[in-house]
């Protein structure tokens, strides 16, 4: 068994780190990583590759502050920001989002959107269902979880499922896992300390930094290692997992060292303290979170979740929307740049939503509070129709009065960009009970 040795750090879950990186235990949601590929490669799935990255901003972001801006709305209702041309006529967002104006044309966005349970909570939109309704048992599975059981994986060394996202204070806002589909298909989480593992940037202690020492002990364990799998004792599985951890696509793919300079640049910098939350809250802006996002799907993710800051801002709306906002257009826009670029765009979906909207009327502490009725949200590639708006509110950004689109609609426009028949598909619950995907099985029409 490898075992890398490393300051014995406690993670959020109480583990050492240093107790992380076993061959035999490497901890995915409690399963071993042979015994995920094991599971992944008894689906039989094999397709493909289409993949969704779902951006989720956690507390509901402010839609007629970023997408949907009432500039002849009362003072109390309009708040402090401009509306701008984006490159597509007759379309306007707020002045704090100039980089995705300038290429609007590569996005749609949905001013409509309705059913929020309005819970501070990712349950909706991980996994398309009221948490407050009746569940099978052990829980709805996330969209990245089903993708993983229906799709399989692309390569066998990197999981269908990952999420980017920071472990949040707020525990209901971390992204939701597999549910009744079980641990194997679990999202696999690479945080800070796990990436430092991953990268193997040490074997011990004494020799943190030493590539040359690294390099001589995985060349070492190697030898043994095809030795012992030439002999039988190591399976097919257990091969599998080595390549993961030693010389895998994910590995290289989370590496951002291997990325062109100026491609990372696009995506700005990363600063833990910008948004001034403690750090340990989980509501940071990593920039590089959405080149990793690219890079993992590159390298064969189905799925990538990633949460980004905090938006739950009930007090100076205004300026926290001055810091995160400018930040999420840079991230959002470079990553659809990219991926067109690198001509994913047909095939990689891209989503920015929030659990709902925020209320038109500013408060006495110029914050805006919770709004379930209606909300937005953004959404790029997969082969849609772009450049479009979809759905419109009254005046005051209370309602949907054109086109309403629900979250479920949402989540079949999802399936149905990755060639899922959410008509037609089951997956079994823990009863032996097959249960679709989603209750609203229409894809957005003006979409697909």
């Amino acid at each position: 068994m490898l075992r890398i040795e490393d300051q014995s750090i406690r993670l959020c879950d109480r583990m050492p780190r240093r107790s992380f990186m076993q061959i035999g235990g490497l901890a995915m949601g409690g399963l071993s990583l042979p015994q995920i590929l094991k599971a992944q490669e008894e689906s039989g799935k094999r397709s493909s590759h289409k993949a969704v990255i779902m951006i989720f901003l956690a507390g509901g972001p402010p839609h007629q502050d970023m997408f949907d801006l009432k500039p002849d709305a009362p003072d109390e209702i309009r708040g402090e920001f401009k509306p701008i041309n984006t490159n597509v006529p007759g379309i306007q967002i707020s002045e704090l989002m100039p980089r995705v104006a300038g290429m609007m044309d590569k996005f749609s966005i949905i001013r409509s959107l309705v059913g929020a349970e309005g819970r501070h909570d990712s349950f909706e939109c991980c996994t398309g269902h009221h948490f407050r309704s009746a569940q099978p048992q052990g829980g709805w599975p996330s969209v990245g979880s089903a993708i993983s059981k229906v799709k399989g994986p692309v390569h066998p060394t990197v999981p269908a499922y990952i999420d980017l996202s920071h472990t949040m204070a707020h525990n209901p806002w971390n992204i939701k896992g597999s549910g009744f589909l079980g641990l194997e298909h679990a999202p696999f989480r690479p945080d800070g300390d796990v990436m430092q593992n991953m990268t193997l940037n040490s074997i011990s202690n004494s020799r943190l930094n030493e590539r040359a020492s690294l390099l001589n002990n995985l060349d070492r364990f190697r030898r043994v290692s095809e030795t012992k799998l030439t002999d039988g004792t190591y399976d097919g599985y257990t091969k599998q997992a080595l390549e993961v951890l030693s010389s895998s696509r994910l590995v290289e793919a989370l590496n951002l060292e291997n990325e062109d300079p100026q491609v990372r640049a696009r995506y700005g910098k990363d600063d833990p303290k910008v948004l001034k939350y403690p750090l340990d809250m989980g509501y940071q802006a990593i920039m590089s979170r959405f080149l990793l996002a690219r890079r993992a799907v590159e390298a064969g993710a189905r799925c990538v979740t990633c949460s980004f800051a905090h938006f739950d801002w009930h007090g100076n709306n205004f300026g926290h929307a001055r810091s995160v906002i400018p930040l999420l257009d840079q991230g959002v826009a470079a990553l659809v740049e990219d991926l067109h670029e690198r001509g994913m765009d047909k095939d990689v979906t891209v989503l920015v939503w929030g659990e709902f909207g925020r209320t038109p009327k500013i408060n006495k502490n110029a914050g805006r509070d919770h709004w379930p009725r209606v909300h937005a949200a953004l959404m790029a590639g997969g082969g849609m129709r772009t450049g479009q708006v979809i759905g419109s509110t009254n005046r005051l950004g209370e309602e949907a009065v054109d086109r309403p689109v629900h979250m479920q609609e949402v989540f079949a426009t999802l399936y149905h960009n990755l060639g899922i028949d959410v008509a037609s598909t089951t997956i079994e619950d823990n009863n032996g009970r097959p249960q679709y995907l989603i209750d609203e099985q229409t894809p957005i029409r003006e979409l697909v």
